[in-house]
């Protein structure tokens, strides 16, 4: 009709969802942080390559580790023998190989027995409140007073024979060093876990949990524990370095495994007298536990900065 006028319907207002970012799950975020620490990513990969040497190694360089030849004593490094040769003739790089695994496997199981004993030590410690406590952390102070290398010594001398009789000679000397170093190396653990169980067991989470019944030990397991474990797996990597280095120390002193089982540290034991001549022979075993250790140091600083969440990265 003329002169009236259409009315436009009213456009109502097209309302468009914000985009939200895709949750990111501890673990990614942990992985994120960690990869931003570059000299922990660095020893990640020397970590593995030395890993891999020595796991994949007997089968890219498959020379028997007691095969002698006089004619090649004391060699210094040559395409036939890239680490040359010890005094009676014995390819180094072969023997490094198979004391690497010895080394290493010492270190973590080590690492795992320490770290199981502190942990045990730690959580009874703080969530008790009185006399089992105190207690405890009486023990965990008497043993972090008693000198760890002569009682390490007097331990091995007493105990040795009966268990090489029992697991071996290569068994008994394993399961011996791994129990004695694992033995003395829980007590860090066990003041950290302490204080990290004091601290959380306060928390409004965990008087949630008992306001509904949970028994002290689902308390610890399920709602403290995992919330302690960053410090402990950070921890845990410095345990296996102290690990090794005390392995190297026992191989070098002559009283940790037998000469024909050629660890890092008993390559190093039967080089002390062939620095001047053989200087090569030292400097290879030596250079690879200053490489796993220092490797693994790195790696416990850039899980430790991962794992802090006040730490912005």
């Amino acid at each position: 009709m003329a002169g009236s006028t259409l009315a436009s319907p009213s456009a109502e207002p097209v309302v468009v969802p914000a985009k939200t970012s895709a949750a990111v799950s501890p673990g990614r975020e942990t992985w994120r942080r960690f990869r931003r620490h570059r000299l922990a990513m660095a020893s990640s990969v020397v970590l593995a390559i030395l890993v891999l040497g020595v796991v994949i190694g007997p089968w890219l360089w498959p020379i028997a580790i007691n095969d002698i030849d006089f004619s090649a004593q004391l060699q210094t490094p040559s395409w036939a023998h890239p680490f040359g040769t010890d005094d009676l003739g014995q390819d180094i790089l072969a023997r490094m190989i198979y004391g690497g695994r010895i080394s290493l496997a010492v270190g973590l199981a080590a690492m795992f027995v320490a770290t199981f004993v502190g942990v045990v030590v730690g959580a009874l410690a703080g969530m008790s409140r009185r006399y089992v406590d105190s207690f405890l952390m009486w023990v965990t102070d008497l043993f972090l007073s008693l000198p760890q290398l002569p009682l390490l010594l007097l331990v091995i001398y007493l105990f040795r024979e009966q268990l090489k009789a029992a697991f071996g000679v290569e068994g008994g000397v394993f399961v011996l060093i791994v129990i004695v170093i694992g033995g003395l190396k829980w007590m860090p653990v066990a003041r950290l876990v302490r204080a990290q169980f004091m601290s959380l067991r306060e928390k409004e989470f965990v008087e949630a949990a008992r306001a509904q019944g949970a028994t002290k030990f689902r308390q610890m397991v399920h709602h403290i524990l995992p919330n302690a474990l960053g410090p402990v797996i950070v921890a845990a990597t410095i345990e296996v370095s102290s690990a090794i280095i005390a392995e190297s120390t026992l191989s070098f002193l002559g009283l940790g495994f037998p000469p024909d089982i050629p660890t890092w540290g008993r390559l190093l034991f039967d080089a002390k007298d062939h620095l001047d001549s053989a200087p090569h022979w030292a400097l290879f075993p030596g250079a690879a536990i200053f490489l796993t250790v220092l490797s693994i140091n790195f790696i416990g600083d850039g899980l430790r900065d991962a794992l802090d969440p006040r730490r912005v990265i």
